[in-house]
């Protein structure tokens, strides 16, 4: 199938996959992603129609990007054969017109499917933080400022970390969000200091999935701060990334959804990404085209009830949409 856009089935076939494998010389200069499942891979962000996905390179995978026209066009191909042309947007902090951060790449949690407890990777300075955002302020395309970070030492150290560097981002006079593990009253401080938006990931929203998975976090802890945060940031602007691919029944997703949505909180249906480093640590699966649609357009129907819309994000992973079905953005 030929098309110069990206459809729903397209891109959720494109996301089953995850991974492209391209030529060096087209990609243009990105960092290599440094946060959560996706850490320690580099990636290209293909956009056709007004739709972007992202995909890890990968010289092994049944896709393949190629130059196709003009300099600047490319095919996007399965086995040979094209499936949409469009462009590689450069992303020159993680992903296209963001900078999007990770402040310290540890984590003394072990979750058991994300490798970063295992690459216990660099703790950035202020300085290197705004050297990065000045970068993609020369590029000339910073529309937003996102902040994530593991936790080094402790929850409400990470915490103190973003908040003595939020004064220094306002300058920038653009929207910010940040997606931490959260302390009780850290939005109600996130907020006073000019964050637009805030993610808590619940990871899962399958209590047995989630003890056998994150048995060093809490389910409801989360939860709690989640609606903490929806009461001082309001709806729509309150995420949480819901992992899939761990064993979780479609029953599980569709329970979870409701109850995030009912406390005004916007699930972002994150296909697990896994890694060699936590190879049998638990199980993952990558979803098919045909679950992560039917889940998406679940999403999609109890969002509406809820009067939710994640076109509305201005930050993060919901502004990208790269990695993601999103409802409202992509069907």
């Amino acid at each position: 199938m030929q098309s110069t856009q990206i459809t729903p089935e397209i891109k959720a076939f494109l996301i089953s996959i995850g991974s492209v494998s391209v030529d060096p010389l087209l990609i243009p200069r990105a960092r290599g992603s440094t946060a959560g499942p996706g850490a320690g891979t580099s990636s290209v962000f293909f956009r056709a129609g007004g739709k972007r996905v992202r995909l890890s390179v990968n010289k092994n995978s049944p896709l393949s990007i190629a130059a196709a026209g003009d300099s600047e066009t490319v095919a996007l191909l399965h086995e040979g054969k094209e499936l949409a042309r469009g462009k590689l947007e450069p992303a020159p902090a993680h992903c296209p017109d963001q900078a999007f951060i990770t402040l310290c790449e540890r984590c003394i949690f072990d979750c058991k499917y994300c490798p970063v407890p295992k690459l216990q990777g660099h703790v950035k300075s202020e300085e290197e933080v705004l050297s990065i955002v000045d970068d993609v302020l020369q590029a000339g395309s910073l529309k937003a400022i996102s902040i994530t970070s593991g936790v080094e030492t402790s929850i409400e150290g990470e915490v103190e970390r973003v908040l003595s560097l939020l004064p220094a981002l306002q300058k920038y006079d653009v929207p910010i969000g940040v997606s931490v593990y959260p302390t009780r009253g850290c939005s109600r401080k996130f907020y006073d200091s000019g964050v637009a938006e805030v993610k808590y990931n619940v990871e899962t929203m399958d209590r047995e999935i989630f003890r056998k998975v994150c048995g060093d976090l809490s389910l409801d802890y989360i939860l709690d701060r989640l609606k903490e945060a929806v009461e001082i940031f309001g709806k729509n602007r309150v995420f949480s990334n819901f992992i899939i691919g761990l064993g979780e029944t479609d029953d599980s997703v569709r329970e979870g959804i409701e109850t995030l949505a009912k406390i005004g909180v916007i699930p972002i249906l994150r296909p697990v990404n896994p890694h060699p480093l936590r190879s049998g640590d638990c199980f993952t699966e990558r979803p098919s085209p045909e679950r992560l649609l039917k889940l998406a357009k679940m999403e999609a129907e109890i969002l509406k009830k809820y009067g939710l819309d994640p076109s509305l994000a201005m930050t993060m992973c919901l502004k990208c949409t790269g990695c993601d079905l999103v409802p409202a953005v992509d069907f």
